[in-house]
């Protein structure tokens, strides 16, 4: 039903990877600030929040799905656009007034949060180690869809006001169709994208169904 092989699908990881070092390091200090950010809270994180994940969003579209995953699957071009629109539109959330104000986590929303955080930077790339994948076959975090968009579930989590519909909904298709890697590419790790995504989003339009007047 592919149109390629999961041997070829980790190859394209293993070129990307080897293309595009040291940003994999990058990526992670970025993800790093934007957590610190996120959990301080204030103006900046309204701003600067929104735009880290956007600039991870428009790397992975751009690098990773149109310049390799294309080159294997002619649906990687539509991935690719998507992923350049979602980027645009955090960027959008990052420039409108107020921005997306951020805080310290509060109750189960901001562990579950925090969990899928940790789980996108440290706990994923291990289990692909432990499923038998080599560290330089493996996706990384901050430049690669799976882990990117469960950053972003994490980090959407943390936000003190509702996330507006239009920030959801990319994110939960990705988790629909990288969810479903975990049993047609031998990727378990992604089981925690499907759950996890889509229990997140639920989460967040939840809390907007209990704030009608959010933007």
């Amino acid at each position: 039903m592919l149109p390629f092989t999961v041997a070829e699908f980790f190859a394209v990881f293993a070129a990307y990877n080897a293309a595009i070092w040291p940003a994999q390091a990058v990526a992670l200090l970025l993800g790093a600030g934007t957590v610190a950010l996120a959990l301080r809270g204030g103006g900046a994180a309204a701003r600067l929040v929104p735009a880290a994940l956007a600039a991870m969003w428009i790397w992975t579209g751009l690098g990773y799905h149109l310049l390799h995953f294309a080159a294997i699957n002619p649906a990687a071009r539509l991935f690719g656009a998507a992923f350049l629109l979602q980027g645009g539109l955090l960027l959008l959330a990052a420039v409108r007034r107020g921005g997306l104000p951020f805080g310290p986590p509060r109750g189960w929303r901001g562990v579950f949060g925090l969990a899928l955080v940790a789980y996108a930077a440290l706990v994923y790339p291990l289990l692909g180690r432990l499923a038998g994948h080599e560290w330089s076959d493996l996706p990384a975090f901050g430049v690669t869809p799976c882990p990117v968009t469960i950053f972003t579930f994490g980090i959407l989590l943390l936000a003190e006001a509702p996330v507006p519909r239009w920030l959801l909904a990319v994110p939960l298709l990705w988790a629909v169709i990288g969810g479903s890697a975990a049993v047609l590419l031998a990727v378990p790790q992604d089981w925690l994208l499907l759950v996890g995504g889509l229990a997140a989003g639920a989460v967040m339009l939840r809390q907007r169904r209990g704030h009608p007047g959010a933007a």
